[in-house]
């Protein structure tokens, strides 16, 4: 199993993946593509331990389904997190792997998900994280 570990660009809001990512997501919905993130999956307090002071944004108000989550100091998104527990009384969460060291996650292979118009996954084309550095 790898760790991953990301914080915002002060330092304040940290957090950590226990696992190895199949990939990292990149979305096209207005607000994923607004913060350039590039998203791993897990759950709260399984794959992912978050820490530090976050503030909450609903995307939708009251309604949404995920917060997105950043650091009241320096604006940094860190991660998403579900409003509502699974069936199996899990939350899902994703963590922001730009906030990670370039190295340990510059291999990672980018999934694409069409969130603005179909909500589905698109194929891999090949990219990695490192691809989208520059």
């Amino acid at each position: 199993m790898t760790t991953i570990e990301g914080a915002c660009h002060c330092g304040a809001v940290r957090w950590r993946f226990n696992g190895t990512p199949e990939g990292a997501t990149a979305c096209n919905c207005t607000v994923c593509r607004r913060h350039g993130t590039l998203w791993i999956y897990g759950h709260e307090g399984e794959e992912i331990e978050v820490s530090g002071e976050a503030h909450a944004y609903a995307r939708h108000g009251s309604e949404s389904h995920l917060t997105f989550n950043f650091c009241p100091k320096c604006g940094c998104v860190a991660w998403w997190r579900g409003t509502r527990l699974n069936k199996e009384g899990r939350r899902r969460m994703a963590v922001n792997v730009r906030l990670a060291e370039p190295e340990v996650v510059a291999a990672l292979p980018i999934d694409h998900f069409d969130g603005l118009d179909t909500f589905t996954d698109l194929p891999r084309d090949g990219r990695c994280v490192a691809d989208y550095w520059f």
